[in-house]
């Protein structure tokens, strides 16, 4: 059965639109859950909590130093779990992090966590499909859905294998490189989508990129809908609180609609 990240998503589509994912760096800043709950209520179908990691290889200078803020005030998964488990979001949630930080806790603990946290979702952007075996095995036994990454360098043989595998949803990545806002949108974000639609009936969100509204419409377009991140986190960084936060995931939620 479809968990709550791949329902809500679905419900989206079904309705004629675009679905829209935010991300927000967990544990940045003592109004951080607020933040996640603002965001909701400006129209995010789906909410990914990062979990900072001291090397996040696919992230670049913005979550980074992100990241670097949220772990030099003292967050840990556990401490940002904790507050998740109390936090009723108002949209389905998923975590990212990295490898390291599931293989440490233990596969089957990290993934018992996520879910007495609530958290229905798990993206692992560094885990090679080849090597999913052992975690996706532990997180369907605990309801967890597994979100997999599918590169613009993919054959059709290995996209269509990473969702046969996915869960909730198949993230496209819109471009070679890390994360972060562009002056304009990639190419190849409009091609993995297309590609990807071609191979699975699961929502298919492009990422890695969108940085704009313009861009999310430009890239939702082949697609089911669009997941933004940087530029939500730069507010954060930048101090703009959950007001400032949920006025920018507004003005994605506003074009989206109305493309």
């Amino acid at each position: 059965m479809p968990g709550p990240v791949e329902r809500a998503l679905r419900e989206r589509r079904d309705t004629g639109g675009k679905a829209l994912v935010v991300y927000v760096t967990g544990g940045l800043g003592d109004d951080w859950t607020d933040t996640v709950r603002a965001v909701a209520d400006a129209g995010a179908d789906v909410i990914e909590i990062g979990v900072p990691f001291s090397d996040p290889v696919m992230d670049g200078p913005t979550i980074q130093a992100a990241n670097d803020r949220a772990l030099g005030s003292g967050a840990t998964p556990s401490s940002i779990l904790n507050q998740v488990r109390d936090l009723d979001a108002g949209a389905p949630l998923a975590v990212m992090t990295y490898y390291n930080i599931a293989f440490r806790a233990g596969l089957e603990r990290f993934a018992a966590s996520l879910a007495a946290a609530g958290v229905s979702g798990c993206i692992l952007p560094d885990l090679p499909l080849e090597e999913t075996g052992p975690w996706v095995g532990v997180a369907d036994d605990a309801g967890i859905e597994t979100i997999l990454l599918a590169a613009p360098t993919g054959s059709d043989e290995r996209l269509a294998r990473v969702c046969e595998r996915s869960r909730g949803f198949v993230y496209g990545v819109g471009l070679l490189g890390v994360t972060g806002v562009r002056s304009e949108l990639a190419a190849s974000a409009s091609v993995i989508a297309e590609r990807l639609k071609k191979l699975t009936d699961l929502p298919v969100l492009v990422g890695v990129g969108v940085g704009t509204p313009e861009q999310a419409v430009k890239a939702a377009a082949a697609g089911d809908g669009v997941v933004v991140g940087s530029a939500v986190v730069q507010r954060m960084l930048d101090g703009a609180g959950p007001a400032g936060v949920g006025e920018l995931v507004s003005s994605f939620r506003a074009a989206l609609d109305g493309a």
